[in-house]
């Protein structure tokens, strides 16, 4: 795999396509210039909004518009949102249009919730590929250069990742008939060992297939949830935590895409969680060029736990674009 195949897609998506309560009302074109000095490209996760899109105060419609009001013209969707549209093509047409309209570009669509890729049981496992299958569709309809996956499994490490190594094969065969590329974030369980991931992707060996390189997401092991829903899961604790900042250097040969994961910030709007200066110097220096996609989760935190040290959505974006920007340029 080619230094340029691993690092950068901007060229390819590009076909497709100071203070945190002041910033967010600064003109469009002074987040355009403030970009421009940058080494990377600003996009954003649906999931930033996550507390909106599950009350149903947004439809997966308003997404472009909503993330153009904060300056962002980069989407990342997430198929939870839309779950039930993913053959609806009239719905994905309209969604692309209102993309177009506010000269959005559509990077990807993030799947969850349709099987385990790293199952151990063939059978099981097989579905699960086949699952996904009608996202590549509507990624394609979207105009969409890539997916995102997750390749968690239970048992022996090596298995697991023999099975996630066959599951993602198939998925780039079945991309590859629509110019589709398949990226792996570290998400859930094992994926979340940077050392494992890459590994994974050093076995698939191939240019149609990446990281999401994520911040945030580098729990190992973590206590069971007590319900089976995302209330549940959000009371859960990590015991046990793979170095950050040594599973992005990992990831970052193989990244196509990064998240900047954050939740609470300080007085001086530095994250409390992460090192955003030590993490863009570890990006920067990997040769990537492409979309950094922000991923703000304090809101659905706040939603939750009524905490006041959470910002709501919009001020989350602000403040981790603001802090992204920042930590960019000093890179």
């Amino acid at each position: 795999m080619t230094r340029f195949n691993r690092r950068s897609f901007i060229k390819k998506a590009a076909i497709g396509a100071t203070g945190v309560g002041i910033a967010a009302s600064l003109p469009e074109f002074l987040y355009a210039n403030a970009e421009k000095e940058l080494f990377f490209k600003i996009a954003i996760s649906q999931f930033s909004f996550a507390s909106e899109f599950w009350t149903k105060q947004l439809d997966a419609l308003d997404f472009a518009a909503k993330s153009k009001e904060l300056g962002i013209l980069g989407l990342d969707y997430c198929s939870m949102f839309f779950a039930d549209k993913a053959k609806d093509t009239q719905y994905l047409g309209e969604l692309k249009k209102r993309a177009a309209d506010n000269g959005s570009y559509n990077l990807r669509i993030m799947i969850d919730g349709e099987g385990v890729l790293g199952d151990l049981n063939d059978t099981v496992r097989l579905k699960a590929v086949e699952n996904h299958y009608k996202w590549m569709d509507a990624a394609a309809t979207l105009g969409c250069p890539m997916i995102r996956v997750n390749v968690e499994g239970e048992g022996d490490h090596d298995a697991v990742a023999k099975a996630a190594v066959d599951s993602l094969g198939r998925l780039i065969e079945y991309g590859r008939k629509q110019n589709i590329d398949v990226i792996v974030e570290n998400h859930i369980g094992i994926s979340c060992n940077g050392a494992w991931l890459a590994g994974v992707m050093k076995q698939v060996n191939s240019p149609h297939c990446g990281t999401l390189a994520d911040f945030g997401n580098f729990c190992i092991n973590r206590t069971k949830p007590e319900t089976n829903d995302i209330a549940g899961y959000m009371k859960t604790k990590c015991l046990e935590e793979y170095d950050k900042y040594k599973g992005i250097e990992e990831l970052m040969p193989y990244a196509k895409g990064i998240h900047v994961k954050s939740h609470v910030f300080d007085a001086k709007g530095d994250d409390v969680e992460t090192d955003f200066y030590r993490m863009f110097k570890i990006i920067k220096k990997s040769g990537f060029t492409g979309w950094a996609s922000i991923e703000y989760e304090g809101g659905l935190f706040k939603m939750y736990t009524k905490d006041s040290k959470y910002l709501d959505d919009y001020a989350g974006v602000t403040a981790t674009k603001n802090l992204a920007i920042k930590a960019g340029k000093m890179a």
